[in-house]
């Protein structure tokens, strides 16, 4: 009765060391303070969320503000543990040097800034980079147009479209600043040279599409695999035996078929689903959502701050893919390119929609401007928690 009262609650039942589920009475004193009218700021961490992974297992408080010291904390970026934190405030408390390294790296607006490549005065349309794009099908056509307009905006040099007459015609009509490529047979064999490749949005999963699929996974350069293309390689997971970099983009769904793993299981521990699936595949991995995650086989991971719940929409990740495929053609890793295309990505999603519904084309309508914003130091919606 008192909680039900009060205009502000503190949340501070548990500490940051707490992990596993609530125990009573504190599972019922986080389930009043949820049911509350009054404005709830958590102390460090929402009680019944897990500080280094994120995981909330039963009863968790579901704070509007979380005030952490010293250092984010692992659990408040990553979901379901950031859903939780509401927006996050950190506080200084003079532990400098006494910080231990970071689990998880959030990337800023200045860090993005130094990794994204920009002309040059002998730059010239090679120099910055050649993506092909190898999506689109009869029935998804829009997808090939909404992964080149993103490699474009993104600033690609060039892209060499490849794909069927269907696809190709959109992607024409949309985007005639694209090298067009119409494959009479599964192959790019003739769409010329390029530094990297974005396989798989719309492409299918037919005998056809595996062909192609095979075609580019045997290329010498970086590529990037993404919605269809996710489904072939788990169905043949040879086709990732290359030498050159590979960066898979899958959603949880995606991920479980990758893996095996069960979807509820990777939606509920996210980071170590996506660390797991790094190493054991061999490749760099971006695990689409609100939080995005970036894992190496390494172990190494980073997280995207800047993605609004306004992107879960359909063709958001063909623009993604268009993007982070630049980057790639312009010369960064896949780490590099995956962290730094899901950021000026998630921006630009903030930018299209101004807290109102958004469409994929208004995502890749927005890249430059994201773009504009990071390299000038204008950026925001780099803090945890600001949806």
């Amino acid at each position: 009765a008192e909680i039900d009262a009060a205009d502000l609650i503190l949340d501070g039942l548990v500490g940051i060391g707490a992990s596993g589920a609530l125990r009573e009475p504190y599972a019922r004193l986080a389930e009043a303070a949820n049911a509350a009218p009054g404005r709830v700021v958590a102390v460090d961490v929402p009680s019944g969320v897990d500080a280094s992974s994120g995981r909330a297992e039963g009863a968790a408080v579901r704070a509007a503000v979380t005030v952490t010291m010293g250092a984010y904390k692992t659990g408040l970026l990553v979901d379901p543990g950031a859903e939780f934190a509401g927006r996050v405030e950190l506080v200084d408390i003079g532990l400098g040097a006494y910080v231990p390294d970071p689990d998880v790296v959030a990337l800023g607006h200045d860090d993005v800034a130094r990794l994204l490549p920009r002309p040059g005065t002998e730059s010239d349309k090679y120099r910055r980079g050649v993506l092909g794009v190898a999506a689109g099908s009869h029935l998804f056509t829009g997808a090939a147009v909404l992964a080149v307009g993103g490699a474009l905006r993104a600033g690609a040099g060039m892209v060499r479209y490849a794909g069927t007459e269907e696809p190709v015609a959109q992607v024409r009509a949309h985007w005639p600043e694209a090298v067009i490529t119409v494959l009479d047979r599964p192959s790019i064999d003739g769409v010329g040279r390029v530094q990297a490749w974005v396989l798989g949005p719309g492409l299918g999963t037919d005998e056809r599409a595996h062909e192609l699929a095979a075609s580019v996974l045997a290329s010498d350069v970086p590529v990037l695999v993404d919605a269809d293309g996710l489904t072939i390689v788990a169905k043949d997971r040879e086709l990732l035996r290359r030498t050159a970099p590979v960066l898979l983009t899958p959603h949880a769904g995606e991920l479980a078929r990758l893996t095996g793993a069960e979807r509820a299981d990777i939606e509920a521990a996210r980071l170590e689903h996506v660390r797991a699936a790094a190493a054991e595949l061999g490749v760099t991995v971006l695990l689409k959502g609100s939080t995005t995650l970036i894992a190496e086989p390494s172990g190494q991971a980073r997280v995207n701050v800047t993605g609004s719940s306004w992107l879960a929409t359909g063709g958001t990740g063909d623009v993604l893919s268009g993007v982070a495929g630049a980057l790639l053609a312009q010369g960064l890793s896949c780490y590099d390119a995956a962290a730094c295309g899901s950021y000026v990505h998630g921006l630009a999603g903030r930018l299209a929609a101004d807290g109102a519904p958004l469409a994929a084309a208004d995502v890749a309508t927005a890249v430059p401007a994201a773009i504009r914003a990071v390299t000038s130091g204008s950026a925001s919606g780099e803090k945890p928690g600001e949806r």
